[in-house]
């Protein structure tokens, strides 16, 4: 029998200064934009590079920590989940979306203390919360 997972892991730079809301629960939530690179090999022999962008959601204790920790331009490694949500526009166009949860988080920075310090949530504390201020 085998097991199903849904994980991810990125290693990226932060595009901007993280997100940082709180619910009505009192449940705090972060947004961060990350940056990851691809190179492959074109037929003509030339190497090309391809930036993707990955929007990030951290929660409560993680996202307090990525707030704190990490600025425009930081590199860092995410640990998570992929979601899918979605939502309904103005003009009622119902739009989709896939964004990572994240679970852990480890600063790669090299002119930090902290650089080899792991962050992770408590899971049991992740919040499934489908009216995100973002």
């Amino acid at each position: 029998m085998s097991t199903l997972r849904n994980r991810v892991q990125l290693i990226g730079h932060l595009g901007a200064e993280p997100e940082m809301k709180t619910l009505e629960s009192g449940a705090r939530v972060a947004r961060i934009n990350l940056a990851t690179n691809e190179s492959y090999k074109l037929q003509n022999g030339e190497w090309k590079e391809e930036t993707m962008w990955h929007t990030v959601i951290g929660w409560n204790q993680l996202a307090e920590r990525m707030q704190q920790q990490l600025n425009k331009g930081s590199f860092v490694m995410i640990e998570g989940k992929l979601v899918n949500r979605s939502y309904t526009d103005a003009a009622g166009v119902k739009k989709y979306f896939t964004e990572v949860r994240a679970v852990s988080m480890m600063k790669l920075d090299k002119k930090t203390s902290e650089s080899s310090q792991q962050i992770q949530d408590d899971i049991q504390e992740e919040v499934h919360d489908d009216g995100l201020p973002f």
